[in-house]
């Protein structure tokens, strides 16, 4: 499950006696679990604050709450406090949380859902744009649409092609071709406007 260190035990013992609020406890969630921008969050909750279906975990002096959505994707997260020369730093590792690669049973379209999700939009996002995949072929051709700055980009053809083709080739057994379902013509706000480009 999840392992809080005697000394995050006591950090958040300490906080939370200084607040005096009977029944005061942290509660833990996933945020955009199973993303590249997945997070924790770490809050202070009073027993009102809660949903009813937190899972609790009993600390020394005082109760974390694991919100129920986000139990598989913290499971084996590990919360700890370091004391330093400057302060202390509160760590949260949950490596789950971004979510397991599909494993070897997994459809075509989860494996390329996965890729798309960890490896490609990340890089796309750096243009301030996205694709969300829209079908996978039974003969493995996978249609994507752009979004944000990628739609209507001059260059959407030469990053379809160089950079996402080859990457879902390459990676997801199976593909055989990626298509553009884009009207790139209806983009607001290209990263490079098409007439600009070379």
């Amino acid at each position: 499950m999840i392992q809080i260190t005697e000394s995050a035990q006591g950090h958040f013992r300490r906080l939370i006696e200084r607040e005096a609020i009977p029944g005061l406890g942290v509660r833990l969630s996933a945020i955009h679990p199973g993303t590249p921008r997945a997070d924790v969050r770490l809050e202070f909750a009073e027993p009102a604050d809660l949903a009813g279906d937190e899972w609790a975990i009993d600390c020394e002096g005082f109760t974390l709450w694991l919100d129920a959505a986000s139990v598989g994707f913290l499971d084996g997260a590990q919360i700890d406090y370091e004391t330093r020369a400057t302060g202390g730093q509160l760590q949260i590792r949950a490596p789950r949380i971004k979510g397991e690669a599909p494993g070897e049973g997994a459809s075509l379209v989860e494996r390329v859902r996965h890729v798309v999700e960890h490896e490609i939009n990340p890089q796309l996002a750096s243009h301030r744009g996205h694709v969300t995949l829209e079908e996978v072929t039974s003969d493995g051709v996978v249609y994507l649409r752009f979004g944000g700055g990628c739609h209507g980009c001059g260059m959407a053809d030469v990053t379809l092609k160089q950079g996402i083709e080859k990457t879902l080739v390459e990676k997801v057994p199976g593909v055989t071709a990626v298509r553009d379902a884009t009207d790139h013509a209806t983009g607001h706000a290209p990263y490079i406007p098409r007439d600009t480009a070379a």
